[in-house]
C-alpha cells in the first residue's frame, strides 16, 4: 500500500515525489501546487496547528483549505473526484 500524505494523497504514486517533492515530512509539507516560498497550508493546519496525524482526524473534512489548495491542472470534476478519493483513502487508513 502506498504511503499517504496527511491530506490523503498517495505519495508513492505521484510523479512529483522524488522529483519536485520529497514528501510532507522531508519538505515541511511543501507540495507542487503551492507558491515557491510557501509550505502546504493543509500540512500547516493539520500537523503543525491542530497536532493531528492526518486530515482524517479533523471534523471539517474536506475543509476550505483543501478547496483553496487545488491543483490548477484539475477541472472541477477532476478536483471533486480527487477530494472524494482522498477522503475515502484517509477513512480506510483510519480503520
Amino acid at each position: 500500500m502506498s504511503e499517504l500524505s496527511c491530506c490523503g494523497t498517495k505519495c508513492n504514486e505521484c510523479s512529483y515525489l522524488g522529483n519536485l517533492c520529497k514528501g510532507c515530512n522531508d519538505c515541511n509539507g511543501k507540495v507542487f501546487f503551492m507558491p515557491d516560498n510557501q509550505s502546504c497550508l493543509i500540512y500547516e493546519c493539520a500537523i503543525n496547528q491542530k497536532k493531528l496525524k492526518n486530515c482524517a482526524q479533523c471534523s471539517e473534512l474536506p475543509c476550505k483549505i483543501w478547496m483553496s489548495t487545488r491543483d490548477p491542472k484539475f477541472t472541477d470534476d477532476e478536483f471533486n473526484k480527487s477530494v472524494a478519493s482522498r477522503v475515502q483513502a484517509l477513512k480506510e487508513m483510519e480503520k
